[in-house]
């Protein structure tokens, strides 16, 4: 097959998706356009703008099958170059904008929402990493078409429902390792997500400080990616916790950051955000124990003796919940237990590979 691939805010866990897609299938002749993700409004709005009159000979070619991400302005693109109408469509959703929390610095913009909406209408099939994303993209329009004042259409989220399916995103081959923890060390403790305010680190760094305070010994890897605003915790929890932090920073060595995640014994997270938490699944496939909420996404990855309780409004509790389950973590390897993680074989590039021939070929026929 021909297949033209969009991916209009090309973000790290996009990227991921993209080039383990392309990888899993040689067999197709691929065309792929990417978007840097920097200037996310203008971005997500002019997308379509910028390929429509940039890409425009690109786009007209002829293709069997037309893959977007969910940042695609879809329906203007289509308007736009007319050609890409007739193209059959499945649009990937890494995430849903109507389940994004927003900071106190932030308004909630319609814009993105309305966005989400007419991509997911203008394609023929619509995917989504997890059932949380699912379900949370279809409460979110329901909210909103009932705060619109007229000549709302009562069958638009019938229509989305019978059109959205669940896919996620697989995990290459390459992060599967055995695990090598050191037996007789205090517990290793990764926290590798983004250094965003999404990912609750006050929470974590305050699940550590209970941690102290109950004389629970363990070191910290705290290794995501940071950007150009850092929430303040970073920086008081790299002094207040100096004594135990084993690794500061995002990790530029992909070797070296599977081998910190072999030697770990848990990966935590504390997000209140999260659609699919591929790093606490990489951290998973290297054997670490995975500690995380029973919310968002996890619910349906992990059995329940892997999630803490969940308190999203009481951040204080929250992170009690969190130490104790790192506790508890604790004392079992002290005592020579082997923290063993779940089984994630099924989430691989090998496992779900048919599942994206099915679907490719079927939104292909439409």
């Amino acid at each position: 097959m021909k297949i033209l691939l969009l991916s209009a805010y090309d973000a790290m866990s996009h990227r991921y998706w993209r080039k383990g897609l392309i990888q899993s299938f040689p067999e197709h002749d691929w065309t792929v356009l990417t978007l840097p993700p920097r200037y996310f409004n203008w971005r997500l709005r002019g997308n379509s703008l910028s390929w429509a009159f940039g890409e425009r000979d690109v786009l007209e070619r002829d293709y069997d099958l037309l893959i977007c991400t969910s940042m695609t302005d879809l329906s203007a693109l289509k308007g736009m170059v007319p050609t890409l109408s007739g193209v059959p469509t499945f649009c990937y959703f890494h995430e849903n904008q109507f389940a994004y929390p927003q900071s106190d610095a932030q308004q909630q913009s319609v814009e993105p929402l309305i966005l989400n909406l007419y991509t997911a209408l203008a394609a023929n099939q619509v995917l989504f990493n997890t059932a949380y994303n699912r379900d949370t993209f279809l409460q979110g329009v329901k909210r909103l078409l009932k705060k619109l004042p007229d000549y709302v259409p009562l069958s638009v989220v019938e229509h989305l429902q019978q059109n959205s399916g669940v896919l996620p995103v697989p995990l290459p081959a390459d992060v599967f390792l055995p695990s090598e923890p050191e037996p007789g060390t205090p517990l290793q403790i990764v926290f590798n997500h983004r250094w965003e305010y999404d990912k609750a680190p006050e929470r974590f760094f305050k699940a550590i400080e209970i941690l102290k305070q109950q004389q629970i010994d363990c070191r910290l890897h705290v290794v995501g990616q940071s950007f150009r605003q850092v929430p303040s915790v970073f920086a008081r929890a790299k002094e207040q916790f100096s004594d135990c932090i084993a690794s500061w920073g995002y990790v530029e060595s992909l070797q070296e950051y599977r081998r910190l995640l072999q030697r770990s014994d848990v990966v935590v997270s504390s997000a209140i955000h999260d659609f699919q938490g591929i790093a606490v699944l990489e951290g998973v496939a290297a054997g670490c124990c995975p500690v995380v909420p029973d919310r968002l996404a996890y619910k349906e990855l992990f059995p329940h003796r892997f999630r803490y309780r969940s308190q999203l409004q009481d951040e204080e509790a929250d992170a009690k919940s969190l130490a104790g389950m790192l506790q508890v973590r604790a004392e079992q390897k002290l005592q020579g237990e082997i923290l063993s993680a779940p089984d994630i074989q099924g989430l691989s590039w090998k496992a779900l590979r048919p599942c994206y021939q099915q679907w490719m070929e079927q939104v292909a026929a439409c």
